[in-house]
């Protein structure tokens, strides 16, 4: 819901910082170990490999992913997530993780930063819309030696855009409450995707598709964590009218699924891309 404009292959400056850093290291989506397995197994990684994950955030996907192979490198452009992606790190015992102030723009300086380390695979998800993806994939083939990969993961749809009723409730309260009509994928719809995997293509790329479902039960706490870790800082609204506006999503939500039985369907599509 930040405020994002342009197009793909344009890149746009989102910033998640201070509280919206926060909310999006307790109620973003996380990689639960049988997703972490299947990017494993369609990245072909293991004990011996070097991970890039670029727009790492607070460490969702690069934390469980660094007891899988040698050692994750996370980059992100917002040093409040990477200061969350460090204690995470710390939480969880993952010493095998290091963290860079970076963005896409920075790709082409990253081989010389790990020196004669050879990067295995290149992972980039929820960050993926708000980079330059043409002169993303390009770079990356710099960065990566023949059969390295990429996945370009789509971590589910955002919350307000399924097909459930209580989904289409929360959309209703969000349009009412930024005026306007919320359409914007985060770059998991299909014809986004379509473009991606274009643009792999011509910068080299052999490419595959695979996806994996699963359901998750959410509650209203986390609804409305995860609506506030999607808000630019200026759109958050103030501390004082905050239990206002999750009654209004909780009020909206139990009317349209008076049961209050939320469940998060996620599918969670990888496009892959193996450097000739």
């Amino acid at each position: 819901m930040a405020d994002r404009t342009g197009g793909r292959g344009q890149a746009r400056r989102v910033t998640f910082a201070g509280e919206v850093a926060d909310y999006y290291s307790r109620f973003r989506r996380g990689y639960p170990p049988p997703v972490t397995d299947f990017l494993v197994c369609e990245l072909g990684v293991g004990a011996e490999d070097v991970v890039v994950d670029l727009g790492c955030g607070t460490g969702q996907l690069a934390i469980p992913l660094a007891s899988r192979v040698r050692h994750v490198v996370g980059v992100d452009p917002e040093p409040d997530m990477l200061a969350h992606a460090r204690r995470a790190a710390r939480e969880h015992g993952v010493g095998s993780a290091s963290w860079v102030l970076g963005s896409d723009a920075d790709l082409p300086t990253l081989g010389g930063l790990l020196g004669g380390t050879h990067v295995a695979a290149v992972t980039v998800s929820c960050a993926i819309h708000l980079m330059d993806s043409t002169t993303l994939f390009a770079g990356l083939r710099e960065l990566l030696p023949p059969g390295g990969r990429v996945a370009v993961i789509a971590n589910g749809t955002p919350i307000w855009l399924q097909a459930s009723a209580w989904s289409r409730a929360l959309r209703g309260v969000l349009e009412q409450h930024f005026g306007r009509p919320l359409t914007a994928t985060c770059g998991t719809d299909d014809v986004t995707r379509e473009g991606y995997r274009t643009e792999l293509e011509t910068a080299g790329f052999a490419t595959s598709h695979a996806e994996l479902g699963y359901h998750e039960a959410i509650d209203i706490e986390w609804i409305v964590g995860n609506l506030y870790s999607a808000m630019s800082p200026h759109q958050l609204p103030r501390k004082e009218d905050r239990p206002a506006f999750a009654q209004q999503v909780e009020d909206a939500l139990r009317s349209a699924q008076p049961k209050g039985d939320f469940v998060d369907d996620v599918r969670v599509a990888v496009l892959l891309g193996e450097r000739r």
